[in-house]
């Protein structure tokens, strides 16, 4: 097709590799281990990390701009533009534009249903059409309750504040209302009416943003009783504690379970995630089957993607404020005309390379100055490689002191460095990633691996260059001592 239909589908903390179909023994996944064994996956698809402790802002920033961490935003400013909560300042760069801004320009029916964590503006430039839309992240008007599974007073997913479609792109505080479902479930029966009245002529492109995984994790009880957690097995790389403040142990993240993590903690978040994924897992086999009763599944490229990962007692940690694989890796499948069935792919590369992707599949024009590459020759069988490396930072804000705190992380095919720099002090972790690939050796005070340490950190350094870091590290012969 020269213009296929697009559904993608982005969830919210969804681990690379908590999917039943990819190798996790317990999480009940069918339909998603079905889309896969019937499309292409992505197996080393990694964010390119944060500027903020919500890491799904420009997580889904980068992917929508086609743009890296550092350059996807503007300045902070106050342009004036309307809007209620703290995000304003998370501008994206008016130079970029959006993918489904792009797929519109070129005729597509675009459609924006679910979480949207930037400006209604972006919203409104990149949709001709949507519904039940959630301006916002999982807390943004109340704090969690210290200490809980993550009970949430400004959202939950019983009822989810929504939008309805704007023609006009002006979303109001009053003009919202409450979710009368849960909210998978709200966004499915949305889009499933939508795709039932779009004219069969007209390609469209459907972006649907679920909330869950994302806290507060309170999956309906016929998800909830699938999983007991007295038979959740811990993860392997399990610790009570971070064996070293990285700037950022008592996040909100962080706080949704007591220090030092205790075992049956642990495996009760992790029952509930589990419960979580199965219900979503549930809503994408309601949209899939649509597809089919529609007709219009031989036509559609489906996509599945999240924007983070989540750590859920790995390291000592919970939340996504790190660069480990838990959190900086991300699923990624596709399905659809063309792409080839049953395949996997160990590629390097990233979620902001799906813009280019989806404009190739869309023969749409890709702009010049982007930092997306598209994975089509991966996919065809063309390439075994994507990308030499991956650079993926860490900070709590768009601007930051060079004391830090602040994270960085490079890996190759193999080994990975990540640098850590707080109050003043910088400490480095380097990992095997054939032989640790859960991240526990640390090998930077080892000079049996002094080359790879400082091999890894003057790629670090031109990445941190490249790509426009705003803390660039200059020394780099320090030969790591771990500390």
């Amino acid at each position: 097709m020269a213009s296929p239909n697009i559904l993608f589908l982005i969830a919210d903390d969804h681990r690379h590799d908590a999917i039943g179909g990819f190798g996790d023994k317990v999480v009940q996944t069918p339909n998603l281990d079905k889309l896969a064994n019937a499309g292409t996956s992505m197996t080393n698809a990694h964010i390119m990390g944060s500027t903020s402790r919500a890491v799904c802002l420009p997580s889904r920033a980068m992917l929508l701009a086609g743009a890296g961490l550092f350059n996807v935003f503007s300045l902070p400013d106050d342009d004036g533009e309307p809007y209620w909560r703290d995000y304003t300042r998370y501008k994206i760069d008016g130079k970029h534009k959006l993918f489904p801004e792009l797929l519109a320009e070129a005729g597509y029916a675009t459609y924006g249903i679910g979480k949207w964590h930037n400006r209604p503006s972006e919203y409104a430039r990149s949709f001709t059409n949507g519904g039940s839309i959630f301006m916002g992240g999982g807390f943004d008007q109340a704090r969690p309750t210290t200490g809980s599974r993550g009970s949430g007073l400004g959202f939950s997913h019983e009822a989810t504040p929504v939008w309805e479609f704007q023609p006009t792109g002006n979303y109001e505080p009053d003009q919202g209302s409450r979710g009368e479902s849960w909210s998978s479930t709200l966004f499915t029966d949305t889009a499933i009416e939508l795709l039932g009245s779009h004219p069969t002529d007209d390609p469209f492109c459907m972006y649907i943003a679920f909330t869950e995984p994302h806290d507060p994790r309170t999956p309906p009880d016929e998800f909830a009783s699938m999983y007991a957690r007295t038979e959740i097995p811990l993860p392997e790389n399990f610790l009570p504690e971070h064996p070293f403040d990285n700037g950022e142990l008592h996040v909100r993240d962080e706080e949704l379970a007591p220090h030092p993590r205790m075992a049956e903690d642990i495996r009760q978040h992790i029952a509930d995630y589990y419960g979580m994924l199965s219900k979503l897992d549930s809503e994408i086999g309601r949209l899939l089957e649509a597809l089919e009763d529609l007709n219009l599944a031989d036509d559609t490229i489906v996509v599945y993607v999240a924007d983070h990962g989540l750590a859920l007692g790995q390291h000592g940690l919970l939340g996504k404020q790190n660069l480990y694989n838990h959190s900086v890796r991300v699923p990624m499948i596709l399905r659809g005309p063309g792409i080839p069935r049953g395949e996997r792919h160990n590629a390097l590369c990233y979620l902001h390379d799906m813009y280019a992707t989806l404009l190739a599949y869309a023969e749409v024009e890709i702009p010049e100055h982007t930092d997306s590459i598209s994975l089509l020759p991966v996919i065809n069988g063309e390439a075994t490689e994507h990308r030499e490396s991956i650079f993926s930072a860490y900070q709590m804000d768009l601007l930051v002191s060079p004391n830090g705190p602040y994270q960085r992380m490079v890996r190759d095919e193999r080994f990975k460095l990540i640098e850590y720099r707080v109050e003043g002090s910088t400490r480095h972790q380097l990992f095997d990633l054939i032989n640790d690939p859960i991240e526990m050796h640390d090998l930077a005070g080892d000079e049996n691996y002094s080359d790879e340490f400082m091999g890894l950190r003057r790629c670090m350094s031109e990445w941190q260059n490249a790509s426009n870091d705003p803390v660039l590290s200059i020394d780099i012969s320090h030969n790591g001592d771990g500390g």
